[in-house]
């Protein structure tokens, strides 16, 4: 049996894509291996989102150049990055043996046939309109508690700074009857949590409205949590609203990008909303659900932000109080047009915006914190995933707002548990097991008949 190895950069649709390739691969006879120093195959899956993913994708490659040199070891390159540089993918490394987009996984196979017989690059990519979402095999699943669920791929938004659109593609959405056969097969296979992901989730159009297909996963027997990501604020719907406040498994989180508190910026990053329409939408979703957990992302040192534009974008920060943030520097990114605006709007040094940046994370950083801290001596709940990876002697899990939760305490994991917090970190909560609630095990032939009640 070969070995395969694949260096995975990026996003929560990269981890699922190196999975989806872990399962084609598995059909060709191959076995994963911890680290490229004995794989056959050496695979990357790469992001474009910022231009630091791609320098160290290019550092990867010169590592793993010498298991080809040594021992003949096929090198592929799949991803966003291959998608969009291909040309570029070739010129600089030209070891590499094949290239393929993300839309390409299933070509896998005819791939490494022509790339191992022939020696020839080859490349692979799927328009839109072809693209046919692959269907996840549940028994890869098995043991694991929590598990993505694609449910639609692409943007059609083309913000100023973003690529997807250029290597993710249109939006298309997955049938909604499909998305519950699997959230059906996984949760057969002892899966408690799902996590819908796409590059735009809430704009679905698979049959059902996107607040239906959260509703309908939720009914699947044996899943306790439904949780999704990414959204795009003007997507943000009074219906899906609504399913937060009807619907207890769907987790009280909600990852809302803002990238800016400054009109002007969001106006030039065309992003469609202002910073009033955007708190009045967080407004509504906080009398949903009182409870709720608020993420998001901020891009720091766009083209054109003065200093009043970053003091505002601070000031939306300490306003909202996000629970936590994803905050970079503006990367230029080709293709877009905010790379042929930067003279026009005005390129912001590299030492403003790293400067804005720390002062950014040190304000969040504080607001996490206190967040936490306020959890200290209360009780919450928890979905355990096992062992501790610091601390093998405790559990760990998350809650519902998707805290991690380390513990003293011995329940299994797929355990809903309650666990009394006694300290926390920025990024965690730390307690002591109380009580245990275990899942209800739903028979086969029940569950299957429930699931094709919600598909229908």
């Amino acid at each position: 049996m070969k070995r395969y190895f694949v260096h995975t950069f990026g996003c929560q649709m990269n981890v699922n894509d190196t999975l989806r390739m872990g399962e084609v691969l598995a059909g060709l006879d191959y076995r994963a291996t911890p680290t490229a120093d004995d794989a056959d195959l050496i695979i990357l899956n790469t992001c474009a989102i910022r231009e630091k993913a791609e320098e160290k994708m290019q550092s990867a490659l010169g590592r793993y150049r010498q298991a080809k040199l040594q021992r003949g070891a096929l090198i592929g390159v799949g991803g966003c990055v291959a998608q969009q540089e291909k040309a570029k993918i070739l010129e600089r490394a030209p070891y590499v043996d094949f290239v393929f987009g993300p839309d390409a996984i299933a070509k896998l196979p005819e791939i490494l046939v022509r790339a191992r017989a022939e020696r020839v690059v080859e490349t692979a990519w799927v328009d839109s309109e072809e693209y046919v979402f692959p269907r996840a095999d549940p028994e890869t699943s098995r043991g694991r508690v929590s598990e993505f669920v694609t449910v639609m791929k692409g943007c059609d938004n083309v913000c100023a700074f973003c690529v997807v659109p250029h290597t993710r593609g249109r939006e298309v959405s997955r049938p909604f009857a499909e998305v519950l056969l699997e959230a059906k097969a996984l949760a057969q296979v002892g899966v408690r949590e799902i996590t819908l992901i796409g590059q735009n989730v809430n704009s679905y159009r698979g049959g059902i409205s996107f607040a239906q297909l959260l509703l309908r996963t939720a009914q699947v027997p044996g899943i306790e949590r439904v949780r999704f990501t990414t959204s795009h604020p003007h997507d943000l719907s009074d219906e899906l609203i609504d399913a937060f406040r009807v619907e207890p498994k769907i987790a009280p989180h909600f990852h809302l990008p803002v990238q800016s508190g400054s009109d002007p910026v969001l106006k030039r990053m065309r992003r469609d909303y202002t910073v009033a329409e955007y708190l009045e939408r967080l407004e509504k979703l906080r009398a949903a659900r009182p409870d709720i957990a608020i993420t998001t992302d901020i891009i720091v040192g766009f083209p054109g932000e003065t200093e009043e534009d970053f003091e505002r974008t601070m000031k939306l920060a300490e306003q909202v109080r996000y629970d936590g943030q994803f905050s970079f520097v503006y990367s230029p990114r080709p293709k877009t047009s905010a790379i042929l605006k930067e003279a026009e709007w005005g390129v912001v040094s590299d030492e403003v915006k790293l400067a804005r940046l720390e002062r950014l994370q040190a304000v969040q950083k504080q607001i996490s914190k206190e967040r936490n801290q306020a959890l200290v001596g209360h009780t919450v709940e928890v979905l355990v995933e096992g062992p501790s990876k610091t601390d093998p002697a405790r559990r760990t899990g998350r809650s519902p707002q998707n805290r991690v939760v380390n513990f003293e305490g011995d329940a299994p994991a797929g355990s809903l548990v309650e666990v009394h917090v006694t300290q926390c970190t920025v990024g965690s909560l730390y307690g002591a097991q109380r009580a245990v609630r275990s899942n209800p095990t739903v028979p086969i032939a029940e569950a299957v008949e429930q699931v094709e009640s919600c598909v229908a």
